[in-house]
């Protein structure tokens, strides 16, 4: 295509080989861009892994309290090769700091419901 095929073209000389519209972002608007993605997706990400410790914590506080009553503590921890796989574990204390596993909470903690 030319400019010949345009008439209102008709004496057009570009300046140039660059187009009009640039199509690189300067360093500002990739700075803005990140920070503004950050901002937006930090806040849900921090309330949901905090949301998910003090779930396991309760849970964990309760199991070891049941399967084991002699425990004075229960610790949950997000464990990547855990017994079960991957999860949060629940592990009760002794008063030497021991720690005893209990149960796996799985990847997103709930409520506590009845082991087998």
């Amino acid at each position: 295509m030319s400019y010949e095929d345009h008439p209102e073209l008709a004496g057009y000389e570009p300046q140039d080989e660059r187009p009009l519209r640039g199509r690189t972002m300067t360093v500002a608007s990739r700075v803005f861009v990140f920070v503004a993605l950050t901002a937006l997706v930090l806040p849900g990400v921090l309330l949901t892994v905090s949301i998910q410790t003090q779930t396991a914590d309760y849970t964990c506080g309760v199991y070891s309290r049941h399967y084991e009553p002699e425990s004075t503590g229960a610790s949950a921890r997000f464990e990547l090769f855990g017994p079960l796989g991957p999860g949060w574990q629940c592990y009760a204390l002794n008063t030497e700091g021991d720690a005893t596993w209990v149960a796996p909470l799985g990847l997103i903690p709930s409520a506590p419901h009845r082991l087998p």
